[in-house]
C-alpha cells in the first residue's frame, strides 16, 4: 500500500477504540520478530510535560552525534510525525511498506490475541522502524496512563514520570492517587527513574520505586533567569545559565526532569551526553504546537486565502518582524495545559505584539471544559481579549462552538469552520496589533499549523 492506503486501514483500526492493555502489542511485536529487544533509552509517561521533556531529551542527544528514536503524539499534520529519526519524521515513501508489514502482522495475531488497536500498530511500527534505522537511543512518549499503555511493553532502561494530574478519568481512575498508579508502573526492576511529580502523586512514585529497589531523582524547577520571544534562560544548581529554546515557566520544572533524564541515561550506561552538546541541545530544541510562537506575514496570508497556496509562516525570531502577526499555538487542551497557557502568556506578553490579544479555542466535548476556560481567564490578556470559538476539526467530539462560546460568555464570537475562524482571527489580531493564540485542543493546533506553514513540522 501507498501512504493514504495504509493511514485508511491503520485508520479503520480505530474502531476497535481505546482497549488499554498488553497482550496484543506483545503479539504484534513478537510476530514482527522483537524489534524493541534491542533498543535501550527511556520511556517517557506523565499527564504533562511528556512531550517537551522528550524533546529536550532527543534535541540533546542529536547534539551529541546520537541516532534518537522518537515517538511524538499526537501528530499535528501527518502521521508520518509519530515516528521520528534524528528529528525527522518518517518518510512518505517509507511509511506505507512500513504500515502494510504491520498491519499485515496485525491480522495474522487477531484470530488468538484479538484485534491490535490503531496505537498499539502505530507503536509496533515505530518499534520495528527503530530498529532498522539503526537508532542508538529510543526516546518513548507513553500514549495514556502507563501500566496498560502500548509504549510499556518496553524497558529501555529509564522510566520518567513527569508529573500527575486529572486527566483521561474515565481510564485511569477518578483520584491523582489512583493515576499516579498507572504512571508509575513504567518504572521496572533494574531500571533507574525521575520525576517532576509532588504531593500524594510523589509518595506513589517513590513507593513503587522502593519496592523495586529503583533508585529515583526527584526534579526540582530550575529558576528562570530572564524570558525572550522564543524561550528563556535557566539556571541549574552545577551547570550554571542555560538557555532554552521553549517558552513559558512550566518548562523550567520540564527542563530539570529532562536533565535529570540525561543524567539517568548516562548512569545506566546507554550513553554519554557532553556538557557542550547539552547545552546546544537545549538552546536549539522545538517543540511545534507547544507554546510555538510564529510570525505569519499578512498580506501573504490574504493572498493564500483566495489562492490556496500556503501562507508565510516562519518561527519568530528575537524581535518582531513588521508586516506580520504574532500567531501563538498551544494545545492546552487540560486545567494544567490552560494553567500554564495563562502563566506564559503573563510572563511573554511584553516579548509580543502589544495590542489587544486575539484568543480562538476549540475544545473537546469530553474534556473538563469549565476547567480549562477557567484557567485561560486566569491570564488577564487572554480574560480582556477577543475571543472566537471553533469547532476541532474532524472530531465527533468536539464542542459545539456555540456553546463553548456560550460559556465563555463576554461576548465571544463562535466562528463553526476552523479555517473561517484562523481568517478572522488573523484579521482581528493585524487590527489590534496584537498577538493571535489559538488553544484548547492539538488537533486544533496542528490543523492551524498546517494551514499557516503549508508541511509536516521537523
Amino acid at each position: 500500500m501507498d501512504e493514504a492506503a495504509a493511514i485508511a486501514a491503520l485508520q479503520a483500526r480505530g474502531r476497535f477504540g481505546i482497549r488499554l492493555g498488553l497482550g496484543r502489542t506483545r503479539a504484534l511485536l513478537r510476530a514482527l520478530g522483537s524489534p524493541e529487544r534491542d533498543l535501550r533509552g527511556v520511556l517517557i509517561g506523565g499527564t504533562n510535560g511528556k512531550g517537551s521533556v522528550q524533546a529536550m531529551v532527543a534535541a540533546v542527544l542529536r547534539a551529541q552525534g546520537l541516532r534518537v528514536g522518537q515517538t511524538p503524539k499526537p501528530h499535528l499534520v501527518s502521521y508520518r510525525e509519530r515516528i521520528a529519526v534524528d528529528g525527522r519524521p518518517i518518510a512518505s515513501a517509507d511509511l506505507g511498506p512500513l504500515l502494510t508489514e504491520v498491519l499485515a502482522a496485525a491480522d495474522r495475531v487477531e484470530p488468538r490475541h484479538g484485534p491490535p488497536t490503531e496505537f498499539e500498530t502505530l507503536t509496533c511500527a515505530a518499534f520495528l522502524w527503530f530498529a532498522r534505522s539503526g537508532v542508538e537511543v529510543a526516546v518513548i512518549e507513553v500514549g495514556l496512563g502507563g501500566r496498560l499503555d502500548a509504549t510499556h511493553a518496553w524497558d529501555g532502561g529509564v522510566a520518567t514520570i513527569t508529573n500527575v494530574a486529572l486527566d483521561h478519568t474515565e481510564y485511569l481512575g477518578e483520584t491523582l492517587t489512583a493515576i499516579a498508579r498507572e504512571k508509575a508502573a513504567i518504572i521496572e526492576r533494574g531500571d533507574l527513574a525521575v520525576t517532576g511529580a509532588q504531593g500524594d502523586a510523589l509518595q506513589v512514585i517513590r513507593t513503587r520505586a522502593r519496592r523495586l529497589e529503583v533508585p529515583l531523582t526527584v526534579s526540582q524547577p530550575l529558576p528562570v533567569v530572564a524570558t525572550r520571544r522564543w524561550g528563556m534562560t535557566l539556571r541549574h544548581p552545577t551547570l550554571g545559565d542555560l538557555d532554552l529554546g521553549l517558552a513559558g515557566p512550566h518548562q523550567a520544572m520540564n527542563a530539570a526532569v529532562a536533565v535529570d533524564t540525561l543524567r539517568a541515561l548516562e548512569d545506566a550506561r546507554i550513553t554519554h551526553v557532553e556538557q557542550d552538546a547539552l547545552r546546544r541541545g537545549l538552546a536549539d530544541v522545538r517543540w511545534p504546537g507547544r507554546l510555538e510562537l510564529l510570525e505569519v506575514e499578512t498580506a501573504t496570508f490574504g493572498r493564500a486565502a483566495d489562492t490556496g497556496a500556503p501562507p508565510s509562516a516562519r518561527p519568530a525570531g528575537a524581535t518582531r518582524t513588521p508586516g506580520t502577526v504574532d500567531v501563538l499555538l498551544d494545545g492546552a487542551h487540560n486545567p494544567d495545559g490552560a494553567t500554564a497557557l495563562a502563566e506564559a502568556m503573563e510572563r511573554m506578553r511584553d516579548h509580543l505584539a502589544p495590542g489587544r490579544v486575539t484568543l480562538i479555542v476549540g475544545v473537546m466535548g469530553d474534556k473538563d471544559v469549565a476547567g480549562v476556560l477557567q484557567a485561560l481567564r486566569t491570564s488577564a490578556a487572554l480574560r480582556d481579549g477577543r475571543v472566537i470559538a471553533t469547532t476541532v476539526p474532524d472530531s465527533p467530539r468536539a464542542m459545539d462552538p456555540g456553546a463553548l462560546a456560550s460559556a465563555w460568555g463576554r461576548d465571544a464570537r463562535p466562528i463553526a469552520d476552523p479555517d473561517a475562524a484562523l481568517a478572522a482571527g488573523i484579521a482581528a489580531a493585524a487590527t489590534e496589533d496584537g498577538p493571535l493564540v489559538v488553544a484548547g485542543s492539538l488537533y486544533l493546533v496542528g490543523h492551524v499549523r498546517g494551514r499557516l506553514t503549508g508541511g509536516v513540522p521537523a
